[in-house]
């Protein structure tokens, strides 16, 4: 971990430090502005820069890219931040709480599983395939699927059969964590008197809920609806060359992986 302090025109030093010592550095530091790159941990350190004193910016990494110089190390990457943050114009990621990211933790282990699940039930349907019997997808159903298999499966060779019988337990445990996981965000929704704010608005509904929540950064960052619209991605598609940046944010992925089947916010090609 580098640490340079950036004074206007000069660098007034420049050092290497492990973890411990710089959370040290930091508390011997006069209150100051401390940027970092919006990468893993960047939470935790800001959360550690605020306790002692500091105010600290978190600069997304696709922001601080274009200051990099052309070989890539600590050093050079502390530098290209520096100077990231000194633009006048530079946005930076809100500090998130501990409770927030304990919430998207949630959110990302439900999406893990969801893969894990769905990558079983693929394998499962294509080595059964291979013997002519086509199973349907019900990759939300793990239980379902595992009956459809014991109904079907029977004219297979026998190790084939001990094969999927090997992969049913874990296709249904899977679904079982996707379920409690499920449970917890619905009575996480109706505990959080902002969740059920929000689910007052159409087509909104405990997972789009909790999962503004989980990855929304603080309301009061945005000074209207249309600024969350965008930071949401609900903006009209750019067809121009000049715009070849993404609309969407990674966050934005997120939101739209874990909405449940009931929460839907539309889009169109031609616009929100």
């Amino acid at each position: 971990m580098s640490d340079v302090v950036h004074n206007v025109d000069y660098v007034k030093f420049r050092q290497k430090l492990t973890r411990p010592q710089f959370q040290k550095v930091l508390s011997e530091l006069p209150s100051c502005i401390v940027a970092m790159e919006a990468r893993g941990s960047a939470h935790h350190w800001g959360r550690v820069a605020q306790a002692a004193g500091h105010e600290a910016w978190l600069i997304p990494a696709l922001y601080v890219k274009p200051f990099g110089k052309r070989h890539k190390n600590d050093a050079l990457d502390a530098e290209a931040i520096v100077e990231a943050a000194s633009q006048p114009s530079m946005r930076t990621v809100a500090v998130k709480e501990e409770d927030q990211q304990a919430q998207a933790m949630v959110f990302r282990t439900r999406e893990m599983f969801v893969r894990q699940r769905t990558q079983l039930i693929n394998a499962v349907r294509a080595h059964l395939a291979e013997y002519g019997i086509v199973l349907p997808q019900q990759r939300r159903n793990g239980r379902l699927f595992a009956e459809r298999c014991h109904a079907e499966y029977s004219g297979a060779p026998e190790a084939v059969i001990s094969m999927v019988e090997a992969y049913l337990p874990q296709i249904e445990a899977v679904d079982r964590e996707v379920a409690e996981l499920d449970v917890k965000i619905k009575k996480g929704a109706l505990r959080n008197a902002d969740a059920r704010r929000l689910q007052t608005m159409p087509g909104i509904g405990p997972m789009s809920a909790m999962a503004i929540q989980a990855f929304c950064p603080p309301a009061q960052n945005f000074r209207k609806g249309r600024d969350f619209a965008a930071w949401l991605g609900l903006v009209p598609r750019q067809h121009s060359i000049r715009h070849l940046h993404p609309a969407r944010r990674a966050d934005d992925e997120k939101l739209d992986r874990n909405r449940g089947s009931h929460d839907c916010v539309r889009r169109s090609d031609n616009g929100a």
